[in-house]
């Protein structure tokens, strides 16, 4: 079946990612295969594939695309890995994970979104995917550990949860900071070791948690 927007795909892997610094060709290969236009809102289908972020309901976006392969890239995933999504959203990072790992556990706090993206994930055939809704600075431990978590929402500060669900080699991408100044974060572990480094300015909708009772 033809793809009206394959070529919109392609100008935009070519344009917003190969032309810029993302130099994996796994992750560029998925980005050109999952279909971001499956995951945004009908009224917004002309603006999936522009280089910015892109509003999914409930205060939520898919972010730009830039974005999502520059995180995924950080992550160094091997078709072995085991990763922890926190902030599925629509599932559209889902997806383009579910191509580079062997299994990808995502957790979303919003159930109307968990919901969405499950239905879209389950209608593209992804079948390696484990989908919750639950509070993501929790991570999901019966699952732990991961070889890789990426954050999709701006914490605090990393989640000390995250951390204990690293495995020995493990990443974590996330941003961290208020609603004005956010910078990504990665933390490794290495043995017993865990490093943080900051890499990159960004803006990100925060991190929601549940309110308490």
């Amino acid at each position: 079946m033809d793809d009206p927007f394959a070529a919109a795909r392609d100008r935009m892997v070519e344009t917003q990612l190969a032309r810029r610094d993302i130099r994996d060709p796994r992750v560029l290969d998925a980005m050109r295969a999952v279909a971001r236009h499956l995951f945004v809102p009908p009224d917004a289908v002309d603006e999936a594939y522009e280089d910015h972020p892109v509003p999914i309901g409930y205060g939520q976006t898919i972010s730009q695309p830039y974005i999502v392969a520059w995180m995924v890239e950080q992550l160094r995933l091997t078709p072995h890995s085991r990763v922890l999504e926190v902030g599925a959203g629509c599932g559209y990072e889902t997806a383009i994970l579910a191509r580079l790992a062997r299994e990808v556990f995502a957790v979303e706090i919003i159930d109307a979104l968990t919901t969405r993206a499950r239905a879209t994930l389950d209608a593209l055939g992804v079948t390696n995917v484990q989908l919750a809704t639950r509070d993501g600075s929790l991570g999901w431990p019966a699952h732990a550990p991961f070889d890789a978590i990426v954050v999709a929402a701006a914490a605090h500060d990393v989640p000390p949860a995250l951390i204990d669900q690293l495995g020995d080699g493990g990443r974590l991408i996330v941003p961290v900071g208020g609603h004005e100044f956010q910078t990504i974060r990665l933390v490794e572990r290495r043995g017993a070791q865990v490093t943080d480094e900051e890499l990159v300015d960004v803006r990100f909708v925060p991190l929601v948690s549940p309110r308490p009772d």
